[in-house]
């Protein structure tokens, strides 16, 4: 057996990892609080779009890939396959998405809530093992089949309190705090499997490593997570732009805003009476007019 390193890096890539899955978790909860304050139709569609994008996306599987960076395996290069990391993305994508639209889009039961985090919890695991099918090393990967099902039921545990508070909390510090609880089941679930994983090193050296390189597949991600930021932050104030000024929003006026003075707290002055021109003339102006007729 090959020695295998989780933490190459230090403590570097769980911290960052942790924190990309704090951001992910913060942005999907706040998406999902505004969802329910539409009306169901494209509005809440969109924000539920936007919520399966920030935590299926960057919550879940860009957390998954920065923890993965610090796996190694000693006298081996390591290696990922293009085309079965894009489809662990789709996985966790597909999998969160079904899971918030399930609980999301009308008012769930407790029923619901369980059956939707079973399913959710399930495509996380794939999307998981999806992802560690991509790693190729000179050698065999094998896993233990208990740590195995231990991090699937973490897996199904994470899932639904994330879908839990995706219908429940508001306000930021209940989301925030909400949103630290998910990381770490998202972190605990991915080191738990990982925990699971060893590696048979190819003695004879006839096995070929292909893939492309670490360093070369996060640069690809980080431009495509940027790309995707910028629309989703786009397609967030249209939505809300949108629903403002159709009066979908949370935010209504009741009242114009006092300005001025009456903002600082004086009283706005009392008008007085409007100068009258039927009024008589004095005695003193008719003598004043009659001495300067002009």
């Amino acid at each position: 057996m090959a020695t295998v390193h989780h933490f190459t890096n230090g403590w570097l890539n769980p911290v960052f990892a942790y924190a990309v899955s704090i951001v992910g978790a913060l942005v999907g909860l706040y998406c999902t609080a505004r969802a329910r304050q539409v009306r169901p139709g494209a509005p809440r569609v969109k924000w539920l779009t936007i919520a399966t994008v920030a935590i299926g996306g960057a919550g879940i599987w860009l957390a998954h890939l920065t923890a993965m960076l610090g796996f190694d395996v000693e006298d081996s290069p390591v290696r990922y396959s293009p085309g079965l990391t894009a489809v662990s993305l789709a996985l966790s994508l597909g999998a969160v998405g079904v899971g918030l639209f399930l609980v999301g889009y009308r008012d769930p039961t407790t029923a619901q809530i369980l059956r939707a985090g079973g399913v959710t919890g399930a495509g996380l695991l794939g999307m998981h093992y999806t992802g560690m099918a991509g790693v190729n090393v000179a050698g065999e990967i094998t896993f233990q089949p208990r740590l195995v099902a231990a991090s699937a039921l973490i897996a199904v545990v994470a899932a639904t309190a994330a879908l839990w508070f995706s219908v429940t909390v508001n306000g930021r510090r209940k989301i925030a705090g909400a949103s630290v609880v998910m990381a770490t089941g998202v972190c605990g679930m991915h080191y738990t499997a990982m925990a699971a994983v060893g590696v048979e090193r190819d003695e004879v050296g006839l096995a070929a490593v292909t893939g492309v390189r670490p360093m070369v597949l996060i640069v690809s991600v980080a431009v495509i997570s940027a790309v995707t930021m910028t629309v989703m932050a786009t397609v967030a104030l249209q939505a809300m732009t949108t629903e403002e000024f159709a009066g979908d929003g949370s935010a209504t006026v009741s009242a114009p805003e006092p300005v001025g003075l009456a903002a600082a707290g004086f009283a706005a002055p009392v008008a007085a009476d409007p100068i009258r021109l039927d009024m008589p003339i004095t005695p003193g102006l008719r003598r004043r007019e009659s001495r300067f007729p002009y």
